[in-house]
């Protein structure tokens, strides 16, 4: 059994990256990210490199994320709690087992209506990137 890299991976054969081994940070919107499996985060060679990114977000109690773009499509996978996806002008009541796609170059944002954490995996394609934000403006990576 092969132990972890410096990113935290276990390369196996397979990437195994466990989120309880992942820092985490605030994203654009506002949201606690964890990027589960990113390239630049797994120590993957680019000729390798994933062509999307998996990211783990948390929005706290009857909080929201900022209203934002972003240049390619998203899907939120709900895994707990209970909140309103705004995408556009539609909104909808979402909860966990619920997968969101979101259109590239849509207004976005979702907030928790819940009594507890909502927490959602985030798949983007290509990988995440702070630059992927067309509104509001991206910050320094």
């Amino acid at each position: 059994m092969k132990e972890t890299n410096a990113s935290g991976v276990r390369d196996t054969g397979m990437y195994i990256q466990s989120e309880a081994e992942c820092e985490s940070f605030v994203a654009n919107d506002g949201c606690t990210i964890i990027e589960l499996m990113h390239p630049k985060r797994m120590g993957i060679d680019l000729e390798k490199a994933l062509g999307f990114s998996l990211a783990i977000a948390e929005v706290a109690v009857h909080e929201e994320t900022y209203r934002h773009v972003l240049a390619h499509h998203e899907v939120y996978y709900l895994l707990s709690g209970v909140g309103e996806m705004h995408v556009d002008d539609n909104t909808a009541l979402v909860r966990a087992g619920d997968a969101v796609l979101i259109p590239a170059g849509s207004v976005q944002w979702i907030k928790n209506i819940g009594d507890s954490v909502l927490k959602f995996a985030a798949i983007v394609s290509p990988p995440w990137s702070c630059l992927l934000y067309t509104s509001p403006s991206p910050r320094d990576c």
